[in-house]
């Protein structure tokens, strides 16, 4: 068997949070930085999500990224770096792996992950723990999105409680399909869940199947012939200003949208380009991100 290796580069500290974050969206297990002079180190999960870690003291940073054996490790450098906007793809290097010493790892220290008194993440290798709640059953792995950081948190607990019966829903930047997957089991009528990445499309497709729900998975490139009831980014502060355009042009009058993966000082910028489409307030904030919403003129 092709043994799992760890992807090595260095950046600057500033981008070191981005850069991380796009590793996980993009497939990598696991990611970890340290000082890349003083060795420090500073791990992170795939449960983490975007912007955890990072010490404005360091200049450089080494990220490093665990990779499953078939992960084609300079596309995804590149992916990553687009994605965090990079002007240059950094070098990078690989070293192999210990396989079962990181799966272990993972499963050991990463359980269910309480939303709010009815809605849990768990686990494959967990049993819920409460099996009258909903429970979306979900793994590390491809695609943004395993309940634990912040900005996922705020979004389910926003469809926790804005979604209907038979409501019409857009998940844009779907990632693991986690938002996806909560709102048809928390009772919305349809879904559609959008990604520009298409490993991203197939590991939510498989999570639904694994939660028993059928949404409709598409590439960005897709033509999106509706208005939807509810929508719902959780994606980063710059790219939902340049998306405004195109999702107000999909929430019917009426309807709402809820706009995740800002950090606190970023958020009235963001209110700012959503008001001529959307009344915005802020809907919630955690640990230093913000959701905010917004309800269609």
């Amino acid at each position: 068997m092709a043994p799992w290796r760890s992807l090595i580069v260095e950046v600057e500290a500033a981008a070191a949070d981005a850069f991380s974050d796009a590793l996980l969206a993009h497939g990598a297990l696991a990611v970890s930085m340290e000082d890349a002079l003083a060795g420090t180190p500073g791990e992170r999960s795939v449960f983490d999500e975007p912007g955890a870690a990072g010490s404005e003291r360091w200049k450089r940073v080494r990220v490093r990224a665990l990779l499953a054996p078939a992960t084609d490790a300079n596309a995804l450098r590149d992916a990553a770096a687009e994605r965090a906007g990079l002007a240059e793809r950094p070098e990078c290097a690989l070293e192999p792996v210990a396989e079962y010493d990181w799966v272990r790892r993972s499963q050991s220290e990463f359980g269910p992950i309480r939303i709010s008194e009815r809605l849990w993440v768990v686990p494959s290798w967990h049993e819920p723990p409460n099996p009258n709640a909903i429970n979306i059953r979900l793994d590390p792995g491809l695609g943004f999105g395993t309940g634990s950081h912040a900005s996922t948190r705020l979004c389910l607990r926003w469809l926790e409680r804005r979604v209907f019966p038979d409501a019409l829903v857009l998940d844009y930047g779907c990632g693991s399909g986690i938002l996806a997957i909560a709102a048809l089991k928390l009772g919305a009528g349809k879904v559609v869940g959008v990604d520009v990445d298409a490993d991203a499309i197939a590991a939510a497709r498989e999570n639904g199947a694994r939660n028993g729900v059928a949404a409709r998975w598409v590439n960005a490139d897709t033509p999106l012939e509706f208005r939807a009831d509810l929508i719902v980014a959780n994606i980063l502060a710059n790219p939902l200003q340049v998306l405004a355009p195109l999702l107000a042009a999909h929430c019917r009058s009426g309807g709402r949208i809820a706009l995740a993966g800002i950090l606190e000082p970023q958020a009235d910028e963001v209110a700012a380009i959503y008001q001529p489409w959307f009344a915005v307030s802020q809907f919630d904030a955690e640990e230093g991100w913000v959701a905010l919403e917004g309800s269609r003129r």
